[in-house]
Parts: C-alpha cells; sequence; structure tokens
C-alpha cells in the first residue's frame, strides 16, 4: 500500500484545513519544497499536492509551487485542485505532475473528464470523490451535490478510471480515524477499484487499518504535521 503525504497550499505556503472550513486554516510551513524534500528523503516516493486556492477560483493558481517541488525533488506527483479546463490541464502536466486529480470536473463537466481518460489514459488521471454523508462534494468542499458515491464511481469506472482518491470530508482534519467502513463498502462494490483512501488517518494502526481493507493507497496530512504519527514508522509498515 502506497503511503502518500499531503501538502495543501495556500498562498504557496504549507497549510491544513478541518473539514474542509477555510476559516480554520493552520499554516505550517511557508515554504512547501522544503516540506516535499524531507518526506523524500524519509523514502516516500509519492506526493498528493492540492491547490486550495485554486479549488476556489475554479482555476490553478499555486502552478509556481508545483514546478519546484517537480524540479528538485524525484517525488511521483499527484495534484489537484483548480484543474477545470484543457489549458490547465497541460499547464500542470507540462509543469511536472505526473498525475492529475479530476475532482469538480467529473461532477460539473463529465464530457470533458471523459475527454480526459480518452486522451491521456487510467495511469494519468486520477477520480476525486469527496464526499459528505456519501454525497460527492465540489469546488474545494464548498458546494454539496446531491449525486451520490456509489452511482459516481460505477460511472468513471465504466469511463476508463481505475484510481481514485476519496474523501469523507466529515472526518478529514479532525484525527480521529478514517471512515473505514466507507472505504471497505467501496472497495467490495468494485473489486476492481484501486481506492486510495483521504481524511481522518490519525495513528499507525489506522495505516495498517486501510492495508488490511485492501486500500491501494492512503492520504495522510494532518497527523504527519500535527506529530501523531511517524512517517518512519509507518513506512516501515509492511
Amino acid at each position: 500500500m502506497e503511503i502518500i503525504p499531503a501538502i495543501d497550499l495556500i498562498d504557496g505556503k504549507c497549510v491544513r484545513l478541518t473539514q474542509g472550513d477555510y476559516n480554520s486554516k493552520k499554516e505550517y510551513h511557508s515554504d512547501p519544497l522544503e516540506v516535499a524534500k524531507n518526506f523524500e528523503q524519509k523514502g516516500v516516493r509519492r506526493l498528493h499536492l492540492v491547490d486550495l486556492d485554486g479549488a476556489r477560483a475554479k482555476k490553478v493558481v499555486n502552478l509556481p509551487v508545483l514546478q519546484r517541488i517537480a524540479n528538485h525533488t524525484n517525488l511521483i506527483i499527484d495534484f489537484g485542485g483548480g484543474v477545470r479546463s484543457d489549458e490547465d490541464l497541460e499547464k500542470v502536466f507540462d509543469a511536472g505532475a505526473q498525475q492529475v486529480t479530476c475532482g469538480s470536473v467529473a461532477v460539473k463537466n463529465p464530457a470533458l473528464a471523459e475527454k480526459w481518460i480518452n486522451k491521456y489514459g487510467a495511469e494519468k488521471l486520477i477520480l476525486g470523490a469527496d464526499v459528505k454523508n456519501e454525497m460527492i462534494a465540489v469546488s474545494g468542499w464548498e458546494e454539496n451535490t446531491t449525486v451520490e458515491i456509489i452511482p459516481f464511481l460505477q460511472r468513471y469506472l465504466e469511463m476508463g478510471f481505475r484510481k481514485v482518491i476519496c474523501t469523507d470530508i466529515s472526518k478529514d482534519g479532525l484525527l480521529q480515524g478514517p471512515s473505514t467502513e466507507l472505504y471497505k463498502k467501496l472497495i467490495q462494490s468494485f473489486p476492481d477499484l484501486q481506492l486510495i483512501a483521504s481524511g481522518g488517518v490519525t495513528t499507525a494502526d489506522d495505516v495498517k487499518k486501510m492495508k488490511e481493507i485492501g486500500a491501494f493507497g492512503t492520504i495522510i496530512g494532518k497527523a504527519i504535521y500535527e506529530g501523531t504519527l511517524d512517517l518512519d514508522e509507518i513506512l516501515a509498515i509492511d
């Protein structure tokens, strides 16, 4: 199972929110590149880089940060936040992201998401499925929808997507554990799905649970910055 630290960006700085609330912003580091380098030195291979400004603005904002991290590390970067157009997608790939998460586009513009998966393939695109009460939320989680998670995933698996990052917003940033039952349900419903669990992972035991239920990967954010889990310890989990 992949251990994937997250760097969330506002004003070019490394921050975390609680349950997606921009008013809860806490800054952890002014230089995301230094954070990324530290992750790489510990043995991390992948990075989840989120442009929170972009998610809100509906266009990519923190492109220079992506470029710096891509140019100065060997991390495999999955970028999300604000990618709403062909132009933005090209910019993000050109800046060094190996993968892009499609969240809001998948809800708001399925035809564009289908065009992208046909053009770039399942290795370059990850489906973003952020949920509140099993309903999809978009635009940096500021907008709720009536789209249910199960039919949403069904549609995009049929379209060709294979990887999905699923975040239970009710758990995110609270350091109270992940939504294990939700993730288990999704993995059982879609055995071919490569589920990357996100939100609420707080301890090494949480990481082990995600591995036990068959998660392809686990994204960890606040727990690293707050020190509730040790990155060296979880990278050593068999």
